[in-house]
């Protein structure tokens, strides 16, 4: 499933003009021209502040992105309009489980959307569509318990063991029969992880708060 990033960075702006008319004034037409320069540069002065604070929002904290494709469905469909928090990652790693945004290995100007199912140091072995992961800290493998796949999960292609090195993730589509992921393009490295699903917006019946994270 790709995911298109959203790019509107237009600012919707309602201004209430209040200057207060100079007592004393033998050039009235001149003084007019002044307030009309006053308002222009009021108006230049709060775009300006509008860029200095919400584009560090923009572009380092959270951004909004369309979701296309099925590779995730059942848990997330076209159309939906997701924020994604770019900024938990860098105080914290990702963690299994997580939904995440990420740039294509092959071609990072395009935007995937996957699940984190293998972390750095873990062995997997995927066969008949059930995932075994062996970690650092355990002698025996365990099930991956994956409460989020509805559909069926194998395809054909799901007879392999992957072992995953420092800062290297393995993810999955939710609809197994219908991604393109690690099983395809191999491992994912850490710094192409955008962020994980914070927000999801559109359409307001879907509206939740880290969407595909909750499976009770």
């Amino acid at each position: 499933m790709e995911i298109e990033q959203n790019n509107d960075k237009g600012l919707n702006m309602n201004t209430t003009q209040t200057d207060s008319p100079t007592p004393e004034t033998t050039q009235p037409p001149q003084e007019g021209n002044q307030s009309t320069s006053g308002y222009i540069w009021e108006v230049i002065k709060f775009f300006i502040l509008a860029v200095i604070v919400v584009a560090p929002i923009r572009f380092f904290v959270a951004q909004p992105f369309i979701v296309q494709g099925a590779s995730m469905d059942p848990t997330f469909a076209t159309g939906q309009y997701l924020i994604v928090d770019e900024i938990s990652y860098r105080f914290n790693k990702p963690e299994r489980g997580d939904v995440v945004v990420l740039r294509y290995p092959r071609n990072p100007s395009r935007f995937f959307i996957k699940r984190l199912v293998g972390l750095p140091g873990e062995t997997l072995n995927i066969k008949n569509g059930v995932v075994s992961i062996l970690t650092q800290e355990n002698d025996e493998p365990f099930i991956l318990d994956e409460p989020y796949i509805t559909f069926s999960k194998t395809d054909g292609r799901d007879d392999e063991i992957v072992k995953l090195e420092e800062e290297e993730y393995f993810v999955m589509g939710d609809n197994r029969a219908s991604s393109s992921d690690s099983r395809e393009w191999g491992i994912l490295p850490e710094d192409l992880i955008i962020g994980k699903a914070f927000l999801r917006l559109f359409p307001i019946g879907t509206a939740s708060l880290f969407p595909g994270q909750n499976f009770d």
